[in-house]
């Protein structure tokens, strides 16, 4: 992702969070506890909704640009159990069941590979540990949205950051084993209908 387009992030996106993205944030991090894994942290936007009960937090970020002003954010939210990781989605720098809590927020439209991620994400999940999601997602099947996604999509990732307007990643989520005991489908607020489609839970690892 480039400089400008970290720059402007949180202005682009200051609407949207205002109107519905800082209140889903809230409701699912108050559920969040011990030690826990941001996937994809970007400029901070979640660090200070995660609650007393979180004993560790890993804030992994690759872009160096996001990763800057990620480090500037927490400046402002010192705490000792928090640190910054540069490791991506579909290499996270961690041991296997080392987390009670992964979490990512409009991370999962942009990695690489969504498949890969998501097995790295169950890799470092204590068994019955949680994935807290919150991801912008392909309108279902058939919706004239969902041909729009699917048309714009191949120039969309080519300029914003690879981020895919027509993933399914629910499905994805499920296919790699998960349990999702929550989920929440929803119109992002203030955004182009071709990124309306949201879902927001939590995906449990089996024990």
């Amino acid at each position: 992702m480039s400089f400008l387009t970290a720059f402007f992030y949180d202005r682009v996106m200051a609407k949207t969070e205002q109107e519905c993205l800082q209140e889903w944030r809230h409701r699912l991090l108050t559920q969040v506890s011990g030690e826990v894994l941001e996937v994809g942290a970007g400029t901070g936007a979640n660090i200070k909704l995660y609650s007393l009960n979180v004993t560790r937090l890993v804030l992994s970020e690759p872009d160096k640009h996001m990763r800057r002003l990620l480090t500037e954010q927490l400046g402002n939210h010192q705490a000792g159990h928090v640190s910054v990781s540069g490791g991506s989605g579909e290499q996270i720098e961690a041991d296997d069941e080392s987390f009670d809590y992964v979490v990512s927020s409009l991370v999962c439209c942009s990695v690489t590979n969504l498949n890969a991620c998501l097995s790295e994400i169950r890799r470092v999940l204590r068994p019955g540990g949680s994935f807290v999601f919150l991801e912008h997602v392909a309108a279902p099947s058939g919706t004239s949205t969902r041909r729009w996604q699917n048309m714009i999509n191949p120039l969309w990732k080519t300029f914003m950051g690879n981020c895919h307007l027509n993933r399914e990643t629910e499905s994805a989520i499920v296919s790699e084993g998960f349990d999702i005991v929550q989920i929440d489908r929803d119109s992002m607020c203030n955004a182009p209908p071709i990124v309306r489609p949201t879902i927001r839970g939590i995906a449990r690892k089996p024990n």
